[in-house]
């Protein structure tokens, strides 16, 4: 018997790559729907359509039981010492949501620091910065160095789950180092027959389709194959901007009676003409008033293109009925073009900025690999599961990134146009950084009394090797080889099979900095940072509705220059204090609801500016509250509207306090209608973002930089199952 592992998606680009996964338990929707109910059978797809290996929906269909907990595999819930949240492919496509960034913003725990026009996504978990536009901060079925570096788009996932807090003993330590918790795609692969071809609409003029294949094959429906292709393209919400994207996805499995595998292929590109880019603010000027969010600074002449390609393949092999052998192998390439300021400045409280384009070129090349075993045996009244794995990540980038030039003004509320600066003529990409990150770690989940007592033992040995290179030179400047050791500890009690109580102990790990020309130690290397967090919590599982009651608290080091001295060294660190709480499921059949809150407080318990001891990190809010509803509407059958109200509270963009996002609070409202028309399942949905037309600031990256908020934005849809 082994783990269950999700695997699905891979695109129309070729892409090798290796991966094994385990075997997987199907267990029938506990929402199981009547046949004449026409939502729960839109609903009914989740659960006897979803392909073995993905943990089935909870009531309500819009999260999942249970996810993946880095190498422990598939979780439930319940017995699980973590906070995990998996949200649905139903969920995904009743919001519309393009990207996982955008499906992540009903989660309360996660918040998007970029807004839907620009050419990358960054989101912040708990308090902690994540992904910020560089590269491979979300994993792909468990794995990094798989989904694009910049976007990951939906259209290829059959759950996006979040496993809140550090992973380090669990999923190792990720490219660029998050530590407040770790994204999954799980992708899609083939369950049930499937052909569903979906029209949809955004405003301004914004549209395309998708097509999504599956089908099952063999006497035993042992060979599977999923296809997933779309294509989008046409005018955004924001002025001057337009985007172009493709997709395509391709899964291939076998399922025999020991043996399985996996293929996956991903192919991805997205073009934009004046994408929207970060602002930063320049010191002692106040916040100014967030403009309309249609408004946009950027020159049509500006533009941004990422292709990226990306292959896994999984293998896994019971070698008896208690002990499967797995390994995996994948890898991806990301090409980038980019001609746009990095971030224009906020100059005064008037909202005149200035720019200077720079012309960037980038190639990133990933691969990653990992095979072990996974155990289940007895010893006395205690059973274990046993989980032993060695994996290495290896990452090169070549860019060219020379000065920019040709300033020019504008205002965040009249922007104005400049006249074309055409970019320098440049050869080459010099080689920028190579890094391997490899580990071996093991795990014991010893579970008694039925799951009614679980405890979690586990540690890793993490080595980080990276060499840096001058930027547009190619020659190196630094070296870094550094190891860690990580531990984890969780514990699950089940006093009632409705109640859960847990708590856990475990570390995240980021490589050290390497000081800066300006430091007076330039080029020294700290230690790995290591960051530690404990959490308690409940969890109710009442059958139609769960609930998740948790409190943590996560300190992490960090690197500094000395403000007399200039000597760089890690003698910072900060702290965050959180209560969660998170409810889902239905209260009635007609009834679903989805939504949470975080109260975080951040601190900076040591610096080396002594005047900022004890203020709030960056983009650290304090309130971040989710409430969100479906409802069947009575008497008008497979009518459903939902809504929910997104909140985050003040978040300064300086560690002196002295400037700051004001809170913002965004409604959202949907409308679909799900019916039969000639015999085909077909579904209406209609989506305003921001419909009260908020204009806000939306988040704080973790250098200070901001984005402005979309404004109202209209999405339409038609889905029909052929």
């Amino acid at each position: 018997m082994s783990l269950m592992h999700s695997g699905r998606c891979a695109p129309l680009v070729l892409c090798s790559t290796a991966i094994l996964t385990a075997g997987i338990l199907l267990v029938a929707h506990p929402g199981a729907a009547r046949a004449e109910d026409v939502r729960l059978d839109e609903l009914s797809v989740e659960s006897t359509g979803a392909p073995r290996g993905v943990v089935p929906a909870y009531a309500g269909g819009q999260v999942a039981q249970g996810g993946r907990v880095g190498l422990l595999g598939n979780t439930e819930t319940k017995t699980s010492p973590f906070s995990v949240t998996s949200y649905t492919d139903t969920f995904v496509r009743d919001r519309q949501a393009r990207t996982v960034s955008e499906a992540l913003s009903r989660d309360p725990s996660v918040r998007a620091t970029q807004t839907t026009g620009a050419p990358f996504d960054s989101f912040s978990i708990r308090g902690f910065p994540s992904g910020e536009g560089t590269s491979g901060e979300i994993a792909f079925d468990g794995v990094y160095g798989v989904a694009p570096s910049f976007r990951v788009f939906t259209d290829y996932a059959e759950r996006i789950e979040v496993l809140k807090g550090p992973s380090a003993a669990l999923s190792g330590v990720s490219p660029n180092g998050a530590v407040g918790g770790v994204v999954n795609v799980v992708p899609k692969r083939a369950g049930e027959d499937l052909t569903r071809f979906t029209l949809d609409y955004g405003s301004v003029a914004r549209g395309g389709g998708q097509l999504d294949v599956a089908r099952r094959f063999g006497p035993s429906r042992e060979w599977g194959a999923r296809f997933v292709g779309s294509l989008h393209g046409g005018d955004t919400p924001f002025a001057r901007q337009s985007e172009t994207t493709g997709v395509g996805a391709l899964a291939l499995d076998y399922q025999g009676d020991r043996f399985r595998g996996w293929l996956y292929l991903l192919a991805q590109t997205d073009r934009f003409d004046a994408p929207l880019r970060p602002f930063q603010l320049r010191a002692g000027v106040p916040v100014p008033r967030a403009p309309d969010g249609r408004l946009n600074l950027t020159e049509r002449w500006e533009y941004s293109d990422i292709d990226d390609r990306g292959a896994l393949l999984r293998l896994e092999y019971d070698l008896t009925d208690a002990v499967t052998l797995f390994a995996d192998a994948g890898g991806a390439q990301t090409e980038v073009q980019r001609y746009f300021q990095s971030a224009p400045t906020i100059l005064n409280a008037r909202g005149d900025t200035t720019s200077t384009p720079q012309f960037y070129a980038m190639g990133i090349d990933r691969s990653t690999v990992d095979g072990g075993a996974r155990a289940r045996f007895d010893t006395g009244f205690l059973h274990h599961a046993l989980v032993v794995q060695a994996s290495s990540y290896n990452e090169d980038t070549a860019r060219q990134f020379p000065a920019g030039r040709g300033a020019y003004l504008s205002n965040i509320y009249a922007p104005r146009l400049a006249a074309y600066i055409p970019p320098p003529i440049t050869a080459g990409r010099p080689r920028l950084s190579d890094s391997t990150l490899s580990g071996v770690a093991v795990a014991d989940t010893l579970s008694a009394l039925d799951e009614h007592v679980l405890l979690t033992l586990g540690v890793r040995r993490q080595r980080v090797e990276a060499h840096n290179y001058l930027s547009n030179v190619g020659t190196l400047s630094s070296a870094y080889d550094k190891s860690a050791t990580t531990p984890v500890v969780g514990l699950v009690v089940r006093p009632w099979d409705a109640v859960s109580l847990y708590a856990n102990y475990i570390e995240g790990l980021s490589r050290g900095d390497v000081a800066p020309l300006a430091a007076s130690n330039a080029g020294a290397i700290l230690a790995p940072y290591v960051a530690h967090q404990v959490e308690a919590g409940v969890k109710l599982d009442l059958g139609r509705i769960g609930a998740t009651f948790s409190a943590f608290r996560i300190t992490k080091p960090n690197g500094e220059a000395n403000p007399v001295t200039k000597n760089f060294a890690q003698t910072g660190e900060q702290r965050i204090s959180g209560l969660e709480f998170s409810v889902y499921g239905e209260i009635t059949p007609e009834l679903r609801v989805l939504g949470g809150l975080s109260l975080l407080d951040g601190v900076l318990t040591r610096t080396a500016t002594a005047s900022n001891l004890g203020h709030a990190p960056i983009g650290v809010p304090d309130v971040q509250l989710n409430l969100g509803a479906a409802w069947d509407l009575p008497g008008l059958p497979g009518l459903t509207v939902d809504g929910a109200v997104i909140y985050t509270g003040r978040q300064f963009i300086d560690l002196a306090n002295s400037q700051a996002l004001p809170d913002w609070a965004r409604l959202d409202l949907g409308l679909r209608y799900a019916t039969t028309i000639d015999g085909r399942r077909t579904t209406f949905r209609a989506n305003v973002l921001n419909a009260t037309g908020t204009r806000y600031w939306t988040g704080v990256a973790s250098f200070g930089t901001f984005f402005q908020g979309g404004p109202r934005t209209y999405l339409l849809s038609m889905s029909v199952d052929l």
